[in-house]
């Protein structure tokens, strides 16, 4: 990652329309030398696929993204992602023992192979799940964790709403088929970049190669663990209709990067493809970082309060993902939401950087105040409020 750039804040204040109070300032952050041609990402042999870089949350690459697609067992990263959250608040415990029930044991498909009459441990169960991909051992979690694997849909679907997953709904624990359960490449991403952001402690079993219980050795099925040593990470899915499915996660240096490959035609194929896919963004792709934590890009002008100018700027550091060489034609423009008045709030959203590459429009981000500012006392105001009126004129 490149480091952060200063340009020469704070900008000068221009009022671009008096009735409005609005700011706007272009900057090049960089020096204006010829932007490389951006690389079009690879064909792949899948029905769908998005690469995301996980500090930024920027899509590299993607095709039918947001298509509705079956997931099947890449439905246990939401199994895994709700028990971790358990596990993080207390309420379940890794040493503790789960019953099996009935139904837990003679579910169907790839399996523990947990016994009803055998004790089982939450620590044992997510292991099952996570390298096995055992059914019966997301049922066992589940009903442990909500009574019924009905109920446990139902704070599968409340969690994906919370993460933004907008185009996913949840039946089961498990992914086995059923017409009213999907989701889509994107929201696969948002929820692997989910788990390693949230639940770091747990993240690392997803890099594990086998797990053996009563007495049966069952290898990882991630094939991409065994052939880049950069990959940690995640989940494979197959059934006769989804196809094969993978999403992979890879840490090269300080980045990493978040693949999801859905529909491929065997298990070979689906990794060889993710691979193609992450090779792909790191070799076209660098991470830039703009603006430091608390780094002041300007100051703002504020009505009626103690202080008159806000710094303003972001409260992490931030960066984006940009084509190799892009970066030396990177450009911001900062406009300010005036007028501010106070009280105004450290966090509170005043403004929005808009970032272009080469003149064309990145994205647009809301800019913060750095610091609290409290009213200012009764002439104060009766100041600020004769200069807006006539401003306002």
């Amino acid at each position: 990652m490149r480091g952060a750039y200063n340009p020469p804040f704070p900008f000068p204040l221009l009022q671009v329309f008096p009735m409005r109070f609005l700011i706007a300032v272009l900057v090049s952050l960089f020096s204006l030398s010829a932007l490389a041609q951006t690389v079009p990402p690879p064909a792949l042999a899948a029905k769908a696929w998005a690469l995301v870089d996980h500090a930024t949350g920027q899509t590299l690459a993607e095709k039918d993204a947001d298509a509705r697609i079956e997931p099947a067992s890449l439905t246990k990263l939401m199994t895994a992602y709700i028990t971790f959250s358990k596990l993080k608040e207390g309420s379940l415990k890794p040493d503790q023992v789960v019953p099996v029930s009935t139904k837990a044991w003679r579910m169907e498909g790839s399996r523990m192979f947990i016994e009803p009459n055998k004790p089982v441990s939450v620590d044992e169960l997510i292991r099952g799940v996570i390298v096995q991909s055992g059914n019966d051992a997301c049922v066992a979690l589940a009903e442990t964790i909500a009574g019924s694997e009905e109920a446990f849909a139902a704070l599968m679907n409340r969690e994906a709403q919370r993460l933004g997953m907008t185009n996913t709904h949840f039946t089961n624990s498990t992914g086995l088929p059923d017409p009213q359960l999907y989701t889509s490449a994107r929201d696969l991403a948002v929820l692997a970049s989910a788990i390693v952001r949230d639940f770091p402690e747990y993240y690392g079993l997803y890099s594990l190669k086998e797990f053996t219980y009563n007495g049966i050795k069952q290898p990882n099925r991630n094939r991409l663990l065994y052939m880049d040593p950069t990959v940690d990470g995640m989940k494979t899915g197959h059934t006769s209709s989804a196809g094969y499915c993978l999403v992979s996660t890879a840490r090269r240096g300080e980045r990493r990067l978040v693949s999801v490959v859905l529909g491929a035609a065997s298990d070979s194929v689906r990794a060889q493809e993710s691979l193609k896919l992450l090779n792909f963004g790191y070799q076209f792709y660098e991470t830039v970082k703009l603006y430091s934590a608390d780094e002041a890009l300007s100051k703002f002008r504020v009505w009626k309060g103690k202080l008159n100018e806000l710094p303003v700027g972001f409260t992490k550091d931030f960066a984006l993902t940009v084509p190799k060489e892009a970066a030396n034609k990177i450009q911001v423009s900062l406009e300010s939401r005036q007028p501010l008045v106070a009280p105004l709030q450290r966090g509170q959203e005043v403004g929005t950087l808009t970032v272009a590459v080469d003149g064309k429009p990145l994205g647009q981000y809301p800019v913060v105040a750095l610091q609290d500012v409290e009213v200012a006392g009764f002439f104060g105001r009766l100041w600020d409020a004769i200069v807006m009126f006539f401003k306002s004129l």
